[in-house]
């Protein structure tokens, strides 16, 4: 537990360090509106066809008694909407990354240079930088929805997939989420996708404590605006943490 609040601290001082300096703020804010536009759209769609998409997915239970039909109806659509809410939250999170990809390059940066940058940096240009981060985005939202599928089922049971379902889910979401944000500074020390894993499983509570955290803050309206420049902050301070390197000013 120790190590799990360790996490939720970095994001904690990602806050601190961004509301310190509204440029960066700003800088962060700008990708994170143009996405949330995006799934706002798509959740509308989502709502709007969801009893549609219910009913589809409940085609066993058409010949039932109208209660339990309605009853496993009922299930179905809140499994959808919170496997599609996970879903949403790892894509929101690789499609801002994506699209203020210079703007989160500039915050994780800034971060790291001010606590003595980063030893033996490896310089990307643009173009290649993006295409591995649009690479190990796809393999990370693949592997997402591969694990929304078994959630999707145990959201169909009454009662426990309406309570122990979503704790499970954020957990889930917050393991996803530090392996997607923490990918900047992982790049700049040249390791990709597998070498994440590797080492957040090295220090698997610190990781979750920081990737629940910012899935919860997330499920906050607008919470993903104006989180998402101190998650990249939080990020930076999570990787140093994990590669041994200071993640506070010394005092004067």
């Amino acid at each position: 537990m120790k190590n799990f609040f360790v996490g939720v601290r970095f994001l904690g001082q990602g806050l601190g360090r961004v509301f310190r300096r509204p440029k960066l703020l700003l800088l962060g804010i700008i990708p994170a509106i143009l996405s949330l536009v995006l799934f706002v759209g798509l959740f509308v769609l989502l709502f709007y066809f969801l009893t549609d998409i219910s009913e589809a997915a409940t085609w066993f239970a058409r010949d039932w008694s109208t209660a339990w039909r309605q009853t496993v109806e009922v299930a179905a659509g809140v499994a959808i909407v919170g496997v599609s809410g996970l879903l949403a939250i790892i894509s929101y999170t690789a499609v801002t990354l994506l699209i203020g990809d210079p703007f989160y390059e500039a915050i994780a940066e800034s971060v790291e240079d001010e606590l003595g940058g980063v030893p033996n940096e490896v310089k990307l240009t643009v173009w290649a930088s993006l295409r591995r981060s649009v690479t190990d985005s796809l393999r990370l939202v693949v592997l997402t929805a591969l694990v929304g599928i078994p959630l999707f089922f145990l959201g169909l049971i009454p009662v426990f997939g309406q309570t122990v379902v979503p704790v499970i889910a954020a957990f889930v979401g917050g393991w996803f989420l530090s392996v997607e944000i923490v990918g900047i500074p992982f790049h700049r020390r040249g390791l990709r996708l597998p070498d994440r894993r590797r080492v957040l499983k090295q220090n698997r509570a610190t990781a979750l404590g920081f990737g629940v955290a910012v899935f919860c803050c997330f499920l906050i309206p607008l919470g993903a605006v104006m989180v998402m420049p101190a998650a990249v902050a939080g990020g930076s301070l999570l990787t140093r943490h994990l590669f041994g390197l200071p993640t506070s000013l010394p005092p004067e």
